[in-house]
């Protein structure tokens, strides 16, 4: 069972009068992937036109680009919502970065309601991530929402 009350608290702290957005996100990939078990990338990708371009993340290299409503990322963006999936190799048109992933959430990261990228987390387990951890990412997601200058 992940704490991500104190996950958060940290991330909290972490950032808390830091004005540089990027070093935010790259402590929070960090954080993430050295607390949550089980994962093996968590990262960020941002929206520029109509693609997802790859930020701040821990984990193995990853795909560069991701174009909007394709794959998991593409398609938590275009929706605006929260994906959690328990076998991506059953989603449609899903994307392998790293074949060795099983499972993955994202979540959106919003401006004034408009989506402007995700958080994404992928598992080599396959159903890994529960509601608990889409209600903890979500307040993750809030913190840096208001930390990381968007």
């Amino acid at each position: 069972m992940t704490d991500y009350s104190l996950i958060n608290a940290q991330l909290d702290s972490l950032t808390e009068g830091v004005p540089h957005g990027i070093a935010n996100l790259a402590n929070a990939s960090a954080l993430l992937f050295e607390n949550l078990g089980g994962v093996n990338w968590a990262g960020f990708y941002f929206i520029e036109g109509d693609i997802l371009v790859l930020g701040p993340f821990q984990g193995k290299p990853a795909c560069i680009e991701i174009p909007m409503g394709s794959g998991v990322c593409g398609t938590a963006a275009a929706e605006n919502r929260t994906l959690v999936v328990e076998n991506v190799h059953e989603f449609p048109g899903h994307i392998a970065c790293d074949c060795a992933s099983n499972s993955e959430i994202v979540v959106p990261l919003r401006r004034e309601g408009r989506v402007i990228g995700v958080l994404d987390i992928d598992s080599p387990e396959f159903g890994r991530f529960t509601e608990e951890d889409r209600i903890g990412l979500e307040g993750f997601a809030r913190i840096i929402e208001e930390r990381c200058g968007f």
